[in-house]
């Protein structure tokens, strides 16, 4: 789950890192009088879940609370396009704005899981401003890594060594081991699985601040935060996805034209790959678990069918615990009342394969039938490119 910039600062706040005075509004008349009590010149910036905001205009500088107020007009209720947006771009429903400061350097900063060694990583990089994927390309040497003891928690020695990498010195290398530790403390306290600070910034009064801030939590650690779960933007997910999560569904939609009904997480990645390695493109992960009912198969039918992109639809299953039969029933019902306007390719193995393969003979429907997961892909990718 991600939260917007406004809502991770608040919650860093709640662990003493430091962030710049702001108040985020959904109205461009407020801002006259947040830029005031901000001492005038203030930061108008967009809030979506994506990064690269200031490329595409939704970052601007303005030198006086009037000019936030016009500035905030043009931001709030534009479409803004970034690189992680795609090229349909989010709808900006609020700003943040926050006190100018005096910037003196900008750093990189993130924590996110390794999941290599089992334990957080800290990234550090004096090439703040920048994508870390980009340092990383052009420079691994520029990125310093500290993997930290969850249970242990960041240490003070760990901590003075990525202030060391930053090339920090006096009050703000002190700032910035403070900085680091309740960083991390945040990070484990909240189950997150990213805490990325594009920039860290330090002023030139010595301060170090978290001039942006990104944050993601773990689905499966929300029940234990509910706070966090108050603060999710349904307006900021794929509208498919939400859908699919009200029928316990674990739905991603993705490029292609292949719809995937698979059940088992790792069937449903082998079932993309091998997607793929036939020369077609998967529109989605779609994994309906392993005690599906017949109508959870319905509603993954129709939100697959939902996506105006998928020009044939795979349905790979090996029963287990989930029957054959009963995927076929609800195959079956979903074609019935929904249609099925692309071409539909199905393979069964497992638990009640047989009953299941006879329902779909008898349903009258257009299906094609497919022995193995190599089979499969051949023939939807075929069926994707006669559609």
């Amino acid at each position: 789950m991600k939260v917007h910039e406004y809502q991770a600062k608040e919650i860093l706040k709640r662990y003493g890192v430091a962030v710049p005075r702001g108040v985020v509004t959904d109205n461009p008349e407020a801002v006259r009088e947040i830029a005031k009590e901000l001492g005038g010149r203030v930061v108008v910036k967009a809030q979506i879940h994506a990064g690269g905001r200031g490329k595409g205009g939704g970052v601007k500088l303005a030198k006086t609370p009037d000019e936030a107020v016009e500035i905030a007009k043009q931001i709030i209720g534009m479409t803004l396009v970034t690189h992680q947006t795609g090229p349909e771009g989010r709808l900006v429903g609020k700003v943040l704005i926050e006190e100018a400061l005096n910037i003196d350097r900008e750093l990189y900063l993130g924590i996110t899981l390794d999941r290599r060694i089992g334990k957080p990583v800290v990234m550090a990089s004096k090439q703040g401003g920048m994508e870390i994927e980009e340092v990383a390309a052009k420079d691994p040497t520029a990125i310093h890594r500290e993997a930290i003891d969850p249970i242990l928690g960041m240490q003070p020695f760990q901590a003075r060594r990525i202030a060391y990498a930053l090339g920090l010195t006096g009050t703000a290398f002190k700032k910035c081991v403070d900085f680091c530790q309740k960083l991390m403390q945040a990070y484990i306290d909240t189950d997150a699985s990213l805490a990325e600070i594009n920039p860290l910034l330090v002023t030139k009064e010595e301060d170090v601040l978290a001039l942006d801030c990104k944050m993601n939590f773990d689905d499966n650690a929300l029940f234990r935060h509910k706070d966090i779960v108050e603060m999710r933007d349904l307006a900021e997910e794929d509208p498919l996805e939400v859908e699919a999560s009200k029928h316990g569904l674990n739905y991603i939609k993705l490029d292609g034209t292949v719809g995937c009904m698979v059940n088992g997480a790792g069937l449903a990645m082998g079932t993309m790959d091998i997607i793929k390695h036939a020369g077609g493109e998967p529109a989605n992960f779609l994994d309906v678990g392993g005690g599906a009912t017949a109508e959870q198969v319905k509603n993954a039918f129709r939100i697959i069918l939902s996506d105006k992109n998928v020009k044939a639809i795979l349905i790979n299953i090996f029963g287990g615990i989930m029957r054959c039969d009963r995927i076929a029933e609800g195959v079956v019902q979903a074609s019935k009342e929904i249609g099925l306007p692309v071409p539909l390719v199905v393979r069964l193995e497992g638990t009640n394969v047989e009953l299941g393969k006879e329902i779909l003979a008898k349903s009258g429907l257009n299906i094609i039938a497919a022995d193995g997961m190599a089979d499969a892909a051949t023939k939807v990718v075929a069926a994707v490119k006669g559609a």
